[in-house]
């Protein structure tokens, strides 16, 4: 299932051919944590980091205390692209980009402006109801990306899934099996192999 979608296969026929994808592994190899840095509870971070259309709530309400779940708001960002090709959240500014999220998740409540950053609690938004997943995607998506998407685009960063419950989601149950190959015929790569250490994050 995974490996049969039109805009999936498009995304990785655009890596293969910038070279991004190793044909015969399939690996693609990612780059660019030139902003990455361990957190460190109660010390505060930059919050103007990571490319607009992938920013958490977080960021973009300048917060300077966050967790990983910014990440996590990216992975499901990246996802979205991928199913769509397209970006979801195609904000040109930082206020554009806030639109571009309320106009798909709908407005935030007082409680989730809370845990994205408790000083613009009372900051009031026009409300706005949330557009439907199946409506943002089309009728052929699986609804295991659907609702992998979901999970990840939380506006309360505490209700996010982890990366662990995502890779632990029934999106990714094909690569789990052991019939699975790749494209090429070759067994897929240790995938779920997790050490303590990632486990642990």
């Amino acid at each position: 299932m995974l490996l049969d979608w039109d805009r999936l296969e498009d995304a990785m026929e655009l890596l293969f051919h910038q070279e991004k994808v190793n044909p015969h592994s399939h690996q693609l190899n990612l780059c660019d944590f030139g902003s990455a840095k361990m957190l460190v509870p109660g010390e505060p971070n930059i919050s103007y980091i990571c490319s607009r259309y992938y920013r958490a709530l977080e960021l973009i309400f300048r917060a300077t205390e966050y967790t990983t779940a910014i990440d996590m708001w990216s992975a499901g960002c990246v996802l979205a692209e991928l199913l769509l090709g397209q970006p979801l959240f195609p904000g040109e500014s930082g206020v554009d980009q806030l639109v571009e999220i309320i106009k798909i998740l709908g407005t935030p409540t007082r409680e989730e402006i809370r845990c994205i950053n408790p000083n613009y609690s009372e900051f009031k938004f026009p409300q706005i109801k949330a557009h439907p997943w199946h409506k943002v995607f089309n009728k052929r998506m699986p609804a295991e990306a659907v609702d992998l998407v979901s999970m990840l685009l939380q506006y309360s960063p505490n209700l996010r899934c982890t990366a662990l419950e995502a890779c632990a989601h029934p999106f990714f149950d094909d690569l789990r099996e052991p019939t699975t190959s790749l494209p090429n015929g070759r067994p897929l790569p240790p995938l779920f192999n997790f050490t303590p250490q990632c486990e642990s994050t």
